[in-house]
């Protein structure tokens, strides 16, 4: 069980079916799959929006709150794209679409330096 606490981010989670390798079972609210990005995973429990379970194949909005909130700071924008993984198991795809902890959202000049193709990157 976690703290219940406001969530950092607001995402759009593609679960992949079962005949693509995703889960056998749905998902409800409080799921922590790792939420992988920039290589690692971090714990991020989920709040699905507007549903009460997500079966494999389908799209859902969600709420995610991170753990350990201290290693994400200046790491998010719009359009960050991530993994939902279960062990090395990919089971989800998700693109963050709201932040809602400022912190967390990545610094424009780190944010261009680190993208080769400037016209790709999301405007704040």
């Amino acid at each position: 069980m976690y703290l219940q606490r406001q969530p950092d981010i607001k995402a759009e989670i593609y679960y992949l079916s079962t005949e693509e390798g995703g889960r056998k079972s749905f998902v409800t609210n409080g799921y922590r799959g790792q939420f992988h990005y920039d290589g690692r995973d971090w714990d991020a429990p989920q709040t699905l929006i507007n549903k009460e379970v997500c079966y494999p194949g389908e799209t859902v909005q969600c709420n995610l709150t991170m753990l350990n909130r201290t290693f994400h700071i200046g790491k998010f924008y719009p359009g960050k794209e991530f993994e939902i993984r279960e062990g090395a198991k990919t089971v989800g795809k998700g693109t963050i679409l709201e932040i809602y902890t400022p912190q967390f959202l990545m610094n424009r000049k780190e944010e261009i330096d680190s993208y080769p193709d400037s016209k790709a990157i999301p405007p704040l």
